[in-house]
């Protein structure tokens, strides 16, 4: 046997080599693998899949403790008679722990934020204000690109607080990544080779497949993406998050945002979609400036939501386009009807014009603040143990876990013990050896009071045992 097609989801919840192990047991109950098959070595099959071989191993090693495989030294692994296994059923479940067999006692989700912080009363009575009699029209439809009373409030926002450069005009509102993103692949008309990220938001590249448009996955570093990779790939559309890399925190450095502008400007089909998704918590020194204030030629898409600085039910996001992409936009999109509600448009609209959102990032800024400090100081009480980087800003961080096993196997752990957290093998395009110890811990959704037990509960389903 040459190889195995199979095809793997790093958007769900279940690990890589679940999905692997599930796939290759099926294939062999229905005979589509045959008896004394050679499976493919695991490098092969790591290479073949984009997947880290650790993955391979682990579902190779399951295959193995139950019989459906047999391992030859030297050689390699072989499919067994199953007509000689006891008992084979098809729907058994799989050993492995999944998150939604699970009661989840603590979750380092990285999408979660502090809804006991967030201002209802004050949003009530915005809402309240907006389902009136006076207010009727908000009933029709509005603008194709959303309340202009909302795109005027979100320019003012992004010049103060991001220095964006942009009118009303040019901001369309939608719910979502999923639904604006497809819109800014279409309007860039052409076939494209799109950069992201590894690691990276693992959801824009299954938009971007779905779009049927072909991806190259540029490596991360210390100062964001490697743009002397991005020169020498194929790449004509650069997707980055340049002020709080996801997963890992990175900036862009000043130097890589110049080049990175360079590289745009070099060809009339390039251009950058700037993602901006969490750029309201920084906590150590000034605002990062968004990469599309220091855009001179119209090369930079830049969007952003209110998922995070919200809540995520609210599915209010937004993209700024350049001059020239806009007028594609008008003649393309003039039959649309924006995704987004009116009355929650106009909610959020006064919202932002009294103050209240101002101030509402003000305290969640100190609340995110608090939460890390005491995350850090938690985490030092283990030694070296665990090594924290991507601190400087957002609602998560990433961590290197000092442990014999890898990041897949502790995540799994973890969750034997009802705690969710993530491996950076999930938001991998391909495979990375430099981050088999890394894990991604969010911190928006865990309470201020719970923060200690909660790293306490975690270190302790490591095996992990305080130092000081």
């Amino acid at each position: 046997m040459d190889m195995l097609m199979f095809q793997l989801d790093k958007a769900i919840h279940t690990p890589l080599y679940e999905q692997l192990y599930a796939a290759i047991k099926s294939s062999i109950i229905e005979r589509k693998i045959q008896t004394n098959d050679k499976l493919p070595s695991k490098r092969k099959l790591a290479d073949f899949l984009n997947i880290s071989q650790t993955t391979v191993e682990l579902a190779y090693g399951q295959l193995l403790a139950e019989g459906y495989v047999l391992s030859k030294p030297r050689v390699g692994y072989f499919v067994e008679d199953i007509d000689t296994l006891a008992y084979v059923d098809m729907e058994e479940p799989s050993q492995n722990i999944s998150p939604e067999a699970v009661q989840i006692a603590i979750d380092f989700n990285p999408g979660q934020i502090d809804t006991q912080s967030f201002p209802f009363t004050t949003w009530r009575k915005y809402m309240k204000d907006s389902i009136d009699e006076e207010k009727a029209e908000l009933l029709l439809v509005g603008n194709a690109q959303g309340e202009y009373e909302l795109r005027q409030e979100i320019a003012n926002y992004l010049y103060q607080s991001r220095g964006v450069q942009c009118s009303p005009e040019q901001i369309v509102i939608g719910s979502g990544t999923e639904q604006l993103l497809p819109m800014i692949v279409q309007l860039l008309e052409n076939e494209h080779t799109y950069a992201i990220e590894n690691p990276g938001y693992a959801t824009t590249h299954y938009i971007f497949k779905q779009q049927h448009q072909s991806t190259v996955s540029i490596s991360v570093d210390d100062d964001g993406m490697d743009i002397k990779e991005l020169n020498q790939s194929n790449a004509t559309i650069a997707y980055v998050t340049p002020s709080h890399q996801f997963p890992t925190g990175a900036i862009l450095s000043a130097s890589r945002r110049v080049q990175l502008l360079n590289w745009a400007s070099k060809n009339s089909h390039h251009y950058i979609i700037e993602d901006d998704y969490d750029s309201e918590f920084r906590y150590t020194g000034k605002p990062i400036a968004a990469l599309q204030g220091m855009d001179q030629e119209g090369k930079v898409i830049y969007m952003s939501t209110f998922s995070k600085s919200l809540m995520p039910s609210l599915r209010i996001a937004y993209f700024v386009l350049p001059p020239k992409l806009l007028e594609i936009y008008n003649e393309m999109y003039n039959y649309y009807t924006c995704t987004v509600p009116r009355i929650d448009q106009h909610t959020l609209a006064r919202f932002m014009q009294d103050g209240h959102f101002s101030k509402h990032l003000n305290r969640m800024r100190k609340i995110y603040r608090r939460k890390l400090e005491k995350i850090v100081t938690q985490f030092k009480l283990y030694g070296d143990k665990i090594i924290i980087s991507g601190e400087q800003a957002g609602m998560h961080l990433m961590i290197k876990a000092n442990h014999p096993l890898n990041a897949l196997e502790l995540s799994q752990l973890a969750l034997t013990n009802s705690i969710r957290i993530a491996p950076i093998d999930n938001y991998l395009v391909t495979n990375h050896s430099d981050y088999n110890q890394h894990l991604l811990l969010g911190f928006g959704g865990i309470p201020e009071s719970k923060i200690s037990s909660s790293i306490d509960a975690l270190m302790h389903a490591f095996g992990f045992k305080k130092e000081y």
